[in-house]
């Protein structure tokens, strides 16, 4: 029968024919190394049933009969048994010497005591059957471990074939010894000194069992589970990579170069959500703080704590390759507003109406809504960002709330379908900052790519306090606590809406409070007066009457109309300013809304002028 170096030298296909001609189950789909292993198992039991039918003519004294044991030792001995074989060698040179004298003795012994033989062999089959059924079950009980996971389980096969093969030089060093010795060991004498030899094989057992949990000691970790899980956690996340696609605003650290795509869902502040993006694929696409990154992601592997972005689809809602020749924000041309935003949808929605009037709003507006407390500007706000969103669908548009009520963040992320980032009075002047700086560069980002983007902001002073408090001092105050530097980041927030030539517009419409009784207001109003060109005012007197909207309509207006306006409109307009100048703020919104009243729209409304 073949061994185990002979079938580890065989091919697959061999192997199969062997296995099919043993009669082994399921051969076909078994993988060479338990193949090996289940044809030694079925050799076995041939060789028990030989070897009784070998044991029958013992009378005829043929070197057949004992020439089988060798070959058995060599199958089912370990390698650690040929080295006690060698040191017994010497015990075996008496027995040569006096094999002439006792060999009719012996012969006439070996015939009284026939039947001898047969416990021989079934006894020394009985001491090495134990080691024999070790190792095979080993090595299927490692298969069945490793069969669990692909990649672990090439390893585990590396592991099993090594043993045999370091196991194959001894076996072969000791059937050259005994093919050398055969003719002695045929012997009557051999065969006597064997069955004094066997007691000290029982013992053997005992140093083999002590040396083979030695064996299985170097792949113990991987039978281990939770060693198990930890190899292989990463090759079970290959499998969920690029399934999921996720897009966020990228923010990028300062130490490192790599960066985060924050989500919405956190107003883009650090969350478990974030997406790592590597420092190679913010160079490799010219990536920017702000950018809306869209792409296929990864779950973290094992050590990771992020998600990972595996690869980029759009940038801002184009290609990488449009966004990679943009011209930076700071190197646009701004220029006047020349194209309007329509806000006027519904006939009993007179604010909008009054705005498309006399303070137009455009795409690149620079606007500021003048409001006392409780004149209803929040409102307002609702009312524009509801009608932008439903005449100018094509127009990206964000609400920014800045240290607001947190029931008024509530409010208006239900009734209005656009993206709204807050950050609530009870947050830290840090917080407020932080969301501020990153809604802007993601304006910045789209309007380099081309896009109309709207940010409706609520409200600059606000926004002014908490650059105060997180600025370094400069040991220059103003009047009113704030200080010199304070204001320099503000005034780039809002002094960033324009109108860019070749496409691409920001507009900004902010809130600023005025007589609230602090100091510190009328400070940072007085600074941003002038540097819009749109303001609206709202007056407390109005409001006080339950008169909505509370418009000065005499006080708002718009820098360069007449780009906005036919001129149609526009002479009509000018005709009512002048008919109402001498009218104060209340008559003036009595007149138009007693006016507008009967009107569907603003052009019947203009129409009816004339009569």
């Amino acid at each position: 029968m073949p061994t185990i170096d002979e079938l580890n030298i065989k091919l697959l296909s061999e192997l199969k024919e062997i296995a099919g001609n043993l009669g082994v189950a399921d051969y076909a789909k078994l993988p060479k190394k338990e193949l090996i292993n289940r044809i030694l198992l079925k050799q076995e039991p041939a060789t028990v049933t030989e070897a009784p039918a070998a044991a029958e003519p013992v009378n005829n004294i043929t070197p057949a009969a004992p020439a089988a044991q060798p070959a058995l030792e060599s199958d089912g001995y370990d390698a650690d048994e040929p080295k006690k074989k060698r040191a017994r060698r010497p015990s075996d040179a008496p027995s040569d010497t006096m094999k002439p004298a006792n060999n009719r003795s012996a012969r006439m012994k070996k015939d009284n005591a026939s039947p001898s033989p047969a416990p021989l062999f079934d006894t020394s089959l009985r001491n090495q059957r134990p080691e024999n059924n070790d190792r095979p079950k080993n090595l299927d009980i490692r298969e069945e471990a490793d069969s669990d996971n692909d990649t672990l389980n090439d390893l585990g096969k590396e592991e099993v074939t090594n043993q045999p093969e370091a196991a194959a030089p001894a076996t072969e060093e000791v059937v050259q010894e005994k093919t050398e010795t055969s003719p002695e060991e045929n012997t009557p004498a051999a065969k006597e000194e064997r069955q004094n030899r066997q007691p000290n094989q029982q013992n053997q057992p005992n140093d083999s069992s002590e040396r083979q949990p030695q064996q299985p000691q170097q792949p113990a970790h991987r039978d281990d589970p939770s060693s198990k899980i930890k190899r292989n956690y990463n090759n079970y996340v290959r499998e969920f990579d690029g399934l999921i696609v996720n897009e966020g605003v990228l923010e990028i650290m300062q130490d490192g170069g790599y960066g985060f795509l924050r989500s919405a869902d956190y107003n883009y502040l650090a969350s478990p959500d974030d997406i790592y993006v590597s420092p190679s694929q913010i160079k490799l696409f010219g990536l920017k703080t702000g950018d809306t990154v869209k792409g296929q992601i990864r779950p973290p592997k094992e050590g990771e704590k992020y998600f990972a972005l595996l690869r980029v689809e759009t940038v801002n809602g184009k290609t990488t390759e449009e966004i990679r020749d943009r011209i930076p924000f700071e190197y646009l041309t701004p220029l006047f507003p020349d194209e309007c935003l329509k806000l006027s949808s519904r006939p009993d929605q007179y604010s909008t109406r009054i705005l498309d009037l006399f303070a137009p709003i455009g795409k690149g507006q620079r606007g500021m809504i003048v409001a006392q407390p409780k004149t209803g500007k929040t409102v307002l706000l609702k009312e524009i960002a509801n009608a932008i969103t439903r005449n100018h669908p094509e127009v990206f548009l964000l609400i920014l709330l800045i240290d607001e009520r947190p029931e008024e963040v509530t409010d208006m992320q239900r009734s209005v379908r656009a993206e709204v980032i807050a950050s609530t009075f009870d947050e830290q002047a840090d917080r407020h900052v932080k969301v501020a700086s990153i809604v802007l560069e993601k304006a910045k980002r789209m309007v380099e790519c081309g896009h109309d983007v709207v940010i409706l902001l609520d409200s600059i002073t606000r926004l002014a306090r908490a650059y105060n408090t997180v600025v370094p001092s400069s040991g220059k105050i103003l009047s009113g606590g704030v200080d010199a530097n304070a204001l320099h980041k503000p005034k780039r927030f809002f002094g960033a809406a324009r109108n860019v030539e070749h496409g691409g517009s920001l507009t900004i419409i902010a809130t600023a409070l005025i007589d609230t009784g602090s100091k510190m207001d009328e400070v940072i109003f007085e600074e941003f007066k002038g540097t819009g060109n749109m303001e609206l005012q709202l007056d407390r007197k109005l409001s006080n009457k339950r008169v909505f909207p509370a418009i000065d309509v005499m006080a708002s207006g718009t820098r360069r109309e007449d780009l906005l306006l036919d001129k149609e409109t526009l002479k009509k307009v000018w005709i009512l300013r002048k008919h109402m100048s001498d009218m104060n703020a209340m008559e003036s919104m009595d007149f138009l809304l007693e006016h507008m009243k009967g009107t569907r729209s603003n052009e019947e409304f203009l129409i009816s002028m004339n009569r």
